[in-house]
């Protein structure tokens, strides 16, 4: 029942319940959605404004290729470490309570960098600021925990997918945003006024339209149990090859474009922006396909097809071919969004398959899944956003050794191929036989293909 309106509190929910779903539960999840779609579309656009503001920065501000990786890795590492907290948030102070926090909480680096970014502010400085930035990486995780608790088993897949994707195309429009800014004469200040009149707004929808779900609890024995479990942090190794690639080449794309291929400004955000639409949109889909074939599977060819696609930017970077690479690049971008929507299905379904080979059923079976899989999403994500980190690392360090990026592709083409390995030799090798309970659920990963 969904208890008083006035209170924004529901105080029972069970999606699990197709009477209930139908008649109230999609209706009040689906409006929850939307309005977590938004504020985490401006969490991730925060987070990620620093790609684009080293865009702005030319010889004046003094800062080397080196200096501007350094910097986004910095802000993309505090976004990756303030997942685990915001993850426990949503049952401390309750999703919509938490929305608003958190969206709010967006105005400190904003404002922040508006007030520094000029010539003359020292390198330090705008590593203190980037560090409040990292604050938007958070969203995404206690986004995540609070939309997972609204859907049913049968539809998480396609509504974690589309409420990360929706967050991650945050990342495109802060760069679209930009083109228009650079391409209209702007400055990096009219790109973050524009900014934060939007973070109000998207503070004041949460108020007004979400809910929180009483039924959301901190369960610290789930969380101590969750980190325990080696599938999280098998989960965690294959989502720093998804997410991790698609924050962090997010954020390194234009420097690549200026550093390694002489573009512009202006003429890398012409194509920067490019990418992360496109890997944003196609998220649902890695969700859905996942929904219909398994994960495990989808992730899978997902990663050969990864790698193939880094092999060719090996390739563009050694021939200097612009247009190769940036063709590559999309494809790339498309392909880690197609992995981030069926590693974060893997998630609910390894805890479900682990309780029905426990011998649970039906509700049981359910809430176990849920229990586990709540509490490791947090870890999850914090560990596969630190993906980022080492992508912008490993490009610091090819521009340092080599002056292009090509060295740090080739390192993950190799780690592309470790995941592919992970995920075949965990998920879906063949080494005993399948639990009755789960081959009649039909229920992915099968982990008695491989139990760990």
């Amino acid at each position: 029942m969904a208890g008083s309106r006035g209170s924004r509190w529901i105080q029972e929910w069970d999606p699990e319940d197709e009477g209930f779903w139908a008649e109230t539960g999609r209706r009040i999840a689906n409006r929850n959605l939307l309005f977590s779609v938004l504020s985490e579309h401006i969490g991730f656009s925060v987070w990620t404004m620093w790609s684009v503001l080293v865009l702005f920065m030319g010889p004046e501000y003094g800062l080397t290729p080196a200096d501007k990786f350094l910097l986004t890795s910095v802000v993309t590492l505090v976004g990756a470490v303030v997942r685990v907290p915001y993850t426990f948030a949503v049952a401390v102070f309750g999703g919509r309570n938490w929305t608003i926090v958190s969206a709010s909480l967006l105005l400190v680096p904003t404002v922040a960098a508006f007030a520094v970014m000029h010539p003359g502010t020292s390198f330090s400085t705008f590593l203190w600021i980037g560090l409040l930035a990292g604050i938007g990486g958070g969203n995404f995780a206690s986004s995540m925990t609070n939309i997972n608790a609204f859907f049913p088993m049968r539809r998480k897949g396609w509504a974690l997918g589309l409420n990360a994707g929706g967050g991650n195309i945050g990342v495109a429009a802060i760069q679209l945003v930009a083109l228009a800014v650079i391409g209209a004469g702007g400055g990096p200040r009219v790109l973050l006024g524009i900014y934060i009149p939007l973070i109000v707004v998207a503070a004041l929808l949460a108020a007004l339209f979400m809910d929180n779900l009483a039924t959301v609890k901190n369960d610290t024995g789930a969380a101590v149990d969750a980190a325990k479990d080696v599938h999280t942090w098998i989960m965690s190794f294959l989502y720093v090859g998804t997410f991790g690639s698609f924050i962090g080449y997010s954020f390194a794309f234009g420097q690549v474009l200026t550093n390694q291929f002489g573009r512009t400004p202006l003429q890398a955000t012409y194509l920067t922006f490019i990418g992360p639409l496109i890997g944003s949109l196609i998220r649902p889909v890695g969700g859905w396909l996942a929904d219909r074939y398994g994960g495990a599977k989808i992730t899978l060819w997902n990663y050969v097809a990864m790698a193939a696609a880094t092999a060719v930017l090996v390739v563009a970077g050694l021939q200097k071919s612009l247009p190769l690479f940036v063709g590559a690049f999309v494809v790339l971008f498309s392909l880690t969004g197609v992995g981030n929507g069926s590693t974060y299905k893997m998630i609910p379904g390894i805890f479900h398959a682990k309780a029905l080979a426990r011998g649970l059923e039906g509700e049981a079976a359910v809430a176990y899944g849920r229990r586990l899989s709540g509490a490791s999403m947090g870890l999850i994500g914090a560990v596969g956003a630190l993906g980022g980190v080492g992508i912008n690392l490993a490009f610091r360090q090819s521009f340092l050794s080599y002056g292009s990026g090509t060295g740090a592709f080739v390192a993950f083409l190799l780690f592309y191929g470790a995941a592919f390995a992970v995920t075949w030799a965990v998920y879906l090798r063949r080494t005993g036989p399948v639990p009755a309970t789960a081959a009649a659920a039909g229920t992915e990963p099968r982990l008695g293909y491989a139990e760990v």
